[in-house]
């Protein structure tokens, strides 16, 4: 094929679109060609991350895709060569009613027979990792010990220098425009470049993967929502590292960066949008859910050129949509993580490597995962989301 053909276009040199390269590649499917939208790739909401990574979820199949991911980045660098950046400081949740406490118990129990690593709380117990929290309300709290955090930019860039080095190609500065379809398959992608014939195409757009899908005429329920992360001067009252640390009720979360203070926690009533200027008067609320947890907080100073905010690919039950799409023959769906592809994209970019190589994936069975689980109305939402 000539320079602009493939055998398997991928939308989006984020994290997932660079796994799923690197993962084809690895297996000899070379003829690959990533379009990135941006003159710089991992620009997108993979570099905007809190880059979190946990095993601690409601969901058995994300609990196997974190298994399967994070055993992979502990050796990240031995097999691609970039930089993984896992520190695994913990995940600790703190829960503050029993019908929540019953939900985190039951997940704990499947976690643990999947061979994960998870402790139950008392109140006490959790005061021990984060100095001076008020615990009166708190009726437990699960800690992972093997969760923690990565660094984002380093896993996106070292799969994609991985998949160039295996023979992928990457084109900066060409957006997805457009579809071409013939007898309802796949032939090809228009670009704001010109046109990329191809059998198979991955959406893994991220936030804009919704509006993708539309250029093929699908319906694909990815949304974007901002998320704030709003960082500290250096806070030495509380030595790090802690673990990333949740207040469930109220979703403010706290980790260490560096001797700083990362913070932030989702604002329910935000609308869709693209924007990722710093909300600052969402700080307010954030800041106000975090003294009451940690009084200690009251000490601490914000660093305002420090802060962003960045994206989330949101779908209606939380959980990524992966797979083949039943009503266009050669599209790969790869989007919607709701917060969970940078710690996912190791077993992403396996199963659709599997997808369309061997037609169905076979290490972890990503079927309530596929697209058809909305028109079924058997989705089953994610419920730990931060």
């Amino acid at each position: 094929m000539g320079a602009t053909s493939a055998d398997v276009v991928i939308i989006g040199a984020g994290v997932v679109g660079a796994s799923i390269a690197y993962h084809l590649a690895l297996r000899g499917c070379t003829n690959i060609l990533i379009l990135e939208k941006e003159e710089i790739e991992v620009s997108g909401s993979s570099a905007r991350s809190a880059a979190g990574v946990r095993h601690q979820f409601s969901s058995e199949t994300n609990m196997r895709l974190s298994r399967y991911s994070i055993e992979r980045l502990r050796h990240f660098e031995e097999e691609t060569g970039g930089h993984a950046g896992l520190r695994q400081v913990g995940y600790l949740f703190l829960i503050n009613d029993a019908a929540t406490w019953e939900e985190y118990k039951a997940a704990a129990a499947i976690q643990r027979d999947l061979g994960i690593r998870v402790e139950l709380l008392s109140p006490s117990e959790a005061a021990r990792f984060v100095p001076q929290m008020a615990t009166d309300d708190l009726v437990g709290a699960t800690f992972g010990p093997d969760d923690g955090y990565c660094d984002p930019h380093g896993i996106a860039l070292g799969y994609l220098r991985a998949a160039q080095r295996l023979g992928a190609r990457l084109e900066r500065a060409t957006a997805a425009t457009g579809f071409v379809i013939e007898h309802g398959q796949v032939r090809g992608v228009q670009t704001s470049q010109g046109l990329r014939s191809c059998d198979v195409v991955v959406n893994s757009a991220g936030p804009w993967a919704g509006e993708v899908a539309a250029l093929a005429g699908l319906n694909v329920p990815v949304r974007p929502y901002r998320r704030n992360i709003y960082m500290t001067a250096p806070f030495p009252q509380i030595p790090g590292p802690i673990p990333l640390t949740i207040d469930v009720a109220t979703g403010f979360y706290m980790r260490h960066e560096g001797e700083s203070l990362l913070m932030g926690g989702s604002n329910p009533s935000e609308p869709s949008s693209y924007t990722t200027t710093v909300d600052w008067t969402w700080f307010e609320q954030v800041i106000e859910y975090g003294l009451a947890r940690f009084p200690i907080l009251a000490q601490a100073s914000l660093v305002e050129q420090q802060c962003w905010a960045g994206l989330y690919e949101i779908t209606p039950d939380n959980n990524p949509i992966l797979g083949r799409h039943p009503d266009l023959s050669g599209y790969i769906d790869a989007s919607g993580f709701s917060g969970h592809g940078i710690m996912h994209s190791p077993a992403s970019g396996m199963l659709i490597a599997e997808e369309i190589l061997d037609g169905r994936t076979h290490t972890i069975n990503i079927d309530e995962l596929r697209i058809d689980r909305f028109a079924e109305t058997s989705a089953r939402t994610e419920r730990h989301i931060i």
